[in-house]
């Protein structure tokens, strides 16, 4: 080759490497940034386990309480980095058999928490009731457990979640929807088709099988068995 071939060869080959450092150099800050959005021992979990969808409902106005819930800064879901590594463990053997997770909420902040307690203290906001809670009294959500001044979720290791099949590309059907607030919710509720209760039956024991146990009131919740933090309920918001 020429020398001034050679030299125009090698003054292209060193802009070019300073090009991908550059990327690289952006990819690296970018996940520093991602990480820096969460506390120590947890992870965003569109990060640690990359095929879940995120549906994040009170990061929206879609819920029980008609409006964002306090805390929810991004549409992103955290949790610990125990409750992810079995989370991932799930998501692995669903998409074996067909299905993504879909992921509703996981890590709550306690300011979240309050949101729901100073609206289920004021009786007059049914906004949302026909949707979530049309037989349940306005009056009796703390008595009969639907509202709590303290949530498992804020421990960080409580996921709530749904099946979506990959092949119809629609949600399971589990006979019920996130958050209702009634008997129809229990895991074990009878009156719903054998295939809806199956799909049920079918998500718990995925989700036993990898180190998380149920909740009996809800399809949809679950709690890690070995949570890290038992005792702790954070407060940092959801970014």
């Amino acid at each position: 080759m020429h020398f001034f071939e050679m030299r125009r060869f090698i003054l292209i080959l060193i802009a070019s490497l300073g090009i991908v450092s550059a990327c690289c150099s952006s990819q690296k800050c970018h996940k520093s940034a991602a990480a820096e959005s969460c506390p120590d021992g947890f992870v965003l979990i569109g990060e640690a386990v990359p095929d879940v969808i995120l549906e994040i409902r009170y990061y929206s106005t879609y819920n029980f309480v008609g409006a964002r819930i306090d805390g929810y800064e991004r549409p992103v879901a955290m949790c610990t980095v125990e409750a992810a590594k079995a989370l991932k463990a799930v998501s692995d053997e669903a998409k074996s058999l067909g299905y993504r997770l879909k992921i509703y909420d996981a890590y709550r902040p306690q300011m979240a928490v309050d949101h729901f307690v100073r609206w289920g203290a004021d009786k007059t906001d049914t906004l949302m009731k026909k949707n979530f809670y049309p037989d349940v009294p306005r009056d009796s959500l703390f008595e009969l457990g639907y509202i709590a001044k303290r949530s498992g979720h804020s421990r960080g290791s409580t996921i709530d979640l749904t099946l979506f099949d990959t092949r119809t590309q629609k949600d399971v059907d589990m006979g019920g929807v996130f958050d209702w607030f009634g008997d129809l919710s229990a895991p074990d509720y009878q009156d719903i088709t054998e295939e809806q209760h199956a799909n049920r039956m079918l998500l718990r024991d995925l989700m036993l099988k990898h180190g998380f146990k149920p909740l009996d009131s809800e399809w949809w919740h679950f709690t890690l068995k070995d949570e890290p933090y038992p005792d702790t309920y954070f407060k940092h918001p959801v970014r």
